[in-house]
């Protein structure tokens, strides 16, 4: 289900971006270290994930045991050598590809945007001052890993009660967004009074994404992820 919204390459460069490195000097042991991190988080929830994903990990770790072994000095001298034995010099142009491309991407997406919009309110003074930045569903599965990790520590009583379904949660999840007008998803996550239940509203949130629905953004860089109706009617 993931796949439908991101893929290795978009993961690879929100934890660039999570770590504050260059792209041109990946920290390899690092970045393998929480790409797994997040692999096992998804694997954790049942979600099933698409194969590039994985074929990525094993390319990071690859690249991770390449970079361990000694630099054969034979054959080349200079600039070139470092050029062709750095492990990662692949990953880096695959990675600056696949950004040019989102930015060509986002910029048509932008433009066809403004162009059909028929209405549009005046920039008010605070735009400026508090700018949004759209949040990605890995934004979304670090907040997720955070009340995870924080559930795995609490006591809780096993007690028999009604299984809430997919669809339920769906609907609980549009009328706090529609009681309210945006929505910390934090504040929905910690609701979920299970595990199973945790996943489900991952997993609500994500169909709501993808239908339209909702909207999500971030205030600040990784700051709290805001629920927006973006179609959402009262009825």
């Amino acid at each position: 289900m993931l796949g439908e919204f991101a893929g290795p390459l978009d993961l690879l460069l929100y934890l660039i971006r999570q770590e504050q490195v260059s792209i041109y000097d990946i920290p390899v042991a690092r970045i393998t270290h929480e790409y797994l991190r997040y692999l096992r988080l998804m694997q954790e929830m049942d979600i099933v994930v698409a194969s590039d994903f994985l074929v990525m990990a094993a390319t990071l770790i690859e690249i991770k045991s390449r970079m361990l072994l000694p630099v054969d000095p034979s054959g080349s001298s200079g600039a070139n050598l470092e050029d062709q034995t750095d492990p990662r010099r692949e990953l880096i142009e695959r990675l600056l590809e696949h950004q040019k491309y989102k930015a060509a991407a986002q910029m048509l997406w932008s433009r066809s945007t403004v162009e059909q919009a028929t209405f549009t309110r005046a920039p008010l003074e605070t735009d400026m001052q508090n700018p949004e930045i759209a949040a990605g569903v890995f934004d979304l599965l670090k907040v997720f890993q955070e009340i995870l990790a924080r559930r795995k520590q609490e006591a809780l009583l096993e007690i028999e009660r009604d299984e809430v379904t997919m669809s339920e949660m769906q609907e609980r999840l549009r009328n706090m967004i529609l009681s309210t007008g945006e929505l910390n998803l934090r504040v929905f996550f910690e609701r979920a009074r299970d595990r199973r239940e945790l996943v489900l509203a991952f997993l609500a949130v994500l169909e709501l994404v993808r239908t339209m629905e909702i909207t999500l953004i971030q205030r600040v860089t990784f700051g709290s992820i805001i629920a927006r109706a973006g179609g959402i009617e009262s009825s």
